[in-house]
């Protein structure tokens, strides 16, 4: 299980034992979604990694959105 919690303009992903793995981000240049893997992280579990993957395709599909912060 990954947990997906948005903080800004990003979703932060968090594993069932409560460890970041990383952040997908929306690259403008690509127009497209992106892991990026948490520092000091080097692999990620194949469970893990194709939970991401799917959240990564839904939101390029816009199946998902991450939901904008208004800091006003």
């Amino acid at each position: 299980m990954v947990l997906f919690f948005p903080i800004q303009q990003e979703l932060d992903c968090i594993n069932q034992s409560g460890e970041i793995l990383g952040k997908i981000v929306f690259d403008a240049v690509k127009d497209e979604h992106l892991f990026k893997i948490e520092d000091g992280l080097s692999t990620l579990s194949p469970e893990d990694e194709a939970l991401i993957a799917v959240r990564i395709a839904g939101l390029n599909a816009g199946a998902f959105m991450i939901p904008m912060q208004d800091d006003d």
